[in-house]
This record gives C-alpha cells, structure tokens and sequence, in this order.
C-alpha cells in the first residue's frame, strides 16, 4: 500500500485511486517566458520519478501538465524582445523539451496550453458569475468572490479575515474585497485578447489549471502537484473556484515538491544565485543532476552547491563502475533488493531510502567481483539496472557515461590513441613515459582506470 503526505491534511495517508488501478494527476507546469531553471527541474524530476514508480505498480498513470502560455510576464518579455508573443513561448517550450529530455523525464500524458482552452475558461467564469460566486466589476475584469467560499483558505491553512487584513489593494482596482481575485483581465489598448462576455480580455493564471484540469482530469481526480509556491496562493484558488464551479471535491491528494536553495539561500535572481537548467548542464553531466535531486526526498529542501553538485557526480560515479564490464543477465525474478526498494518508495515516495537499496546492490556486484563470481555479479547488476530505471537512472551504457564528459577538449579518439602509445610505452618498460601521458590525460580531465582487462577511462 502507497501512503502520500497530503499537504491538504498535513499527514500521510493511503492512496486510494477513484478508479482502481488508475491515477488522474495533474502537476502545474511551466510559465513559458524564460528558460527553465533548476527550481522547475526540481518539479519535472520530482513528479516524473513519482509517475514511473505509479507505473511501476501496476497503475495506468493519465499525467497532466500544463503550459501557461499567456501570462503578463510573457507579454513584458515579448514586448521587451520586440516579438510576438506566441513566438517567444514556442521557442521556449522547445527549449523546455529539450531540457527535461536531458534530465530524462517522460512526457506527460497530455500538455494543454491555456490558449487552447479559453472557450473553456470562459465557461466556467460564465458559471461562477452566475452562480454568484464570481462579479463583473467597472473596469472591465471580473473577480472571484473569496468570501462566497467558506472552506477558503484549507490548503494553506490561511484564515480569511487575516488575509483580508494584511491585504494591499491598488487603487485602480474594483474588488469588492481584497482577497478577492482575477478571472478574465479586460485587454489593454493594443493588446492580445478574445472576446467574453464581459469584453475582450485573457485569461486570469489560476482559472487556467482549474479549467484545463477538469477538462482532461473531471471535476475531481487524485492527485495534483507542483512547487511549493503555488500552494497559496495559487492552488488555494484553484480549490476555490473548481469546488464552487462543479459543486464537487476539486483534488484528493495535494503533493507539493521541497524549495531549491543555493549555497543554504533561497534562489532568486535578485540575489544572483539564480541557474538555469541548461547553465547547470554546461558544467554537469544531465543526470549528474538528475541524480542530486532524485537522492533527497521530493518534500525536502535541496540545497544546491558546487560542493553537492560535484558530490552527486561521485556518487554516481560509483554505481556506474559497478556495472562497467558486465552484461547485466537476463530474465533475473525480483526479490530482497526489489521489495526493499518498494517498501522505501511506498513511503511517500522517499527515494532517499530506494537509493539507499541501490548502492547496497552495487556494493554487492563489487563483492561478487572480487569473489570471481561473474555470474552472480550479472544477476545483480539487472536488478540495478532495474531499480535504477524506475528512478530514471541507471540506463546508460556504463562506457557512454564515463566518457560523455562536459566540454572536454579532447575527443574519444585522441584519448584512445594516447592510451595506447601509454599501453606500448608499458610494454617497452618506459615507465616515466607512461607516466607523463596518464598525468597529460588527467590534467586534462581524463581519468585511466587499469585492470586485468585493460584500460578503461572516464571524464573526471
């Protein structure tokens, strides 16, 4: 039995799917108006690593995430760039795919964008106006009623009258109350807009997910997802106008991913410790990074620093050197590793504890070699092969990862040439030679690695 923390009960509970034996998630996605940075890496390996575990078990996983491509951010950086906006989130929705294919995260099941859905949006706006939980105001927009929710506020825990308190409210806007918020903002002279009912105008960025959520999910489904920024008050919006829209449970389970901070600060450009993914990548090799996110727990703080980023790489390093040379053996019945492994990730999914299982069976490929037991050693390595899969590590021919490498400035061929003029000075018993080429190749990032069979070489 899965159990999941449930942010909206603070606990964990079992998880009961609506339909057995399938799983309705939606996990927001991105903003698309810049490059993707490590706080969204976080979220797509977070949510990705959950949905290959559901998979694993058996579940038929319909994974839902979205693209706002229609924001005020998108339109300042459009306008900034001199570009017309759907330009600018098509480029940057390519660079996103590009990025989590790095990163190794599946697609989604499906990937609505918000303009696909405006007829949609539009129509729940229309219910919750005249349903009276939603207001037309003068200047064109129209606004949630926040106090015609009672319940407002049991995600975050938040009280009304606090929120109302604390509230700052322009003077140009028309609420009714502070707490209040947007569903359709009435266009601005020379603007991207569609038409409503209430004049032209877009669409306000929390009525998106609830339209595009049922409308591939349903009035209620089991799981949504997605960075602990969003929990208010974005999905705290999201319940809000869902529940009064359908009358029905909006969401089950609510899962939120742990913070990014760099250096034991919160990320932020302001404080110029701000990475993107594809920055990361031209110093890490994509699952180095992969790697140092999938090993804490998704609900947990990762602190991001040169120190962790070079630590992961080490780690993961030493699980690949388990597996090279051996072709991991086929057909091998799952047992101790595999219900280890399943009993640490059917705790709310902590792939602290599965990695745990992980470096126990690469520690026991290493004994199995130094045995001289290569047929045990082969079993083992399918079953790390296996569980590393479903943490979406692992998959690589171990020689093709050791010699990826970042930005190295030598090429496979010139290291294998190297190689052997060392090999050939070994043999002629020129030793300082041999020396001076294995200390070139490691001053140039290349580490040699001499066995019986051989040399093999990585990047370092």
């Amino acid at each position: 039995m899965i159990s999941i923390y449930n942010t909206l009960s603070q606990k964990k509970e079992p998880f009961k799917p609506i339909e057995p034996g399938k799983v309705r998630m939606y996990v927001c996605g991105m903003t698309v108006y810049d490059y993707c940075h490590l706080g969204h890496a976080r979220v797509l390996v977070a949510f990705d690593v959950i949905t290959r575990y559901l998979r694993h078990c058996g579940f038929d996983v319909h994974y839902v995430r979205n693209i706002t491509d229609i924001d005020d951010k998108i339109l300042r950086r459009a306008d900034e760039n001199g570009e017309v906006f759907s330009d600018l989130t098509e480029r940057m929705i390519k660079a996103m795919h590009e990025d989590e294919a790095k990163l190794g995260v599946l697609s989604p099941t499906e990937e609505p964008r918000a303009t696909a859905y405006i007829d949609e949006i539009i129509a729940m706006i229309h219910k919750l106006v005249a349903s009276g939980h939603a207001y037309a105001a003068d200047n064109g927009d129209v606004y949630f009623a926040v106090e015609s929710y009672p319940e407002y506020g049991k995600l975050s825990k938040k009280k009304l009258e606090d929120l109302v308190a604390g509230a700052r409210v322009d003077v140009q806007e028309a609420k009714r109350s502070p707490a209040d918020f947007v569903l359709w903002k009435a266009a601005k002279t020379g603007e991207v807009s569609w038409p409503s009912p209430w004049g032209d105008g877009r669409p306000g960025w929390h009525i998106e997910c609830s339209a595009m959520s049922s409308c591939c999910l349903g009035d209620t489904f089991d799981i949504h997802g997605g960075g602990p920024d969003l929990l208010f008050p974005h999905h705290e919006n999201e319940i809000a106008q869902s529940e009064c829209a359908s009358g029905q449970t909006f969401v089950n389970t609510w899962m939120h991913a742990g913070a990014i901070r760099v250096n034991k600060e919160k990320m932020s450009k302001s404080l110029g410790n701000f990475f993107t993914i594809r920055e990361i990548f031209e110093s890490y090799l994509p699952e180095v990074v992969r790697y140092f996110l999938v090993s804490s727990h998704y609900r947990s703080q990762v602190d991001y620093s040169e120190e962790n980023l070079a630590k992961a790489g080490r780690v993961l390093n030493r699980l690949y050197q388990a597996l090279r040379g051996i072709v991991p053996a086929k057909n091998v019945p799952e047992g101790e590793h595999d219900q280890r492994f399943c009993d640490a990730m059917n705790d709310d999914f902590n792939t602290a504890g599965a990695m745990a299982v992980l470096h126990s069976v690469a520690n026991e490929i290493n004994q199995y070699r130094r045995d001289g037991n290569d047929d045990e050693a082969s079993r083992s390595a399918a079953v790390l092969v296996r569980l590393g899969g479903i943490l979406g590590l692992l998959q690589q021919d171990p020689e093709a990862y050791f010699q990826a490498g970042v930005d190295g400035e030598l090429s496979a061929d010139e290291i294998e040439t190297m190689i052997q003029a060392r090999t050939d000075a070994r043999k002629n018993k020129d030793f300082a030679e041999a020396d001076r080429i294995r200390d070139e190749l490691a001053s140039k990032g290349v580490i040699l690695d001499d066995s019986r069979e051989g040399t093999s070489w990585r990047r370092g």
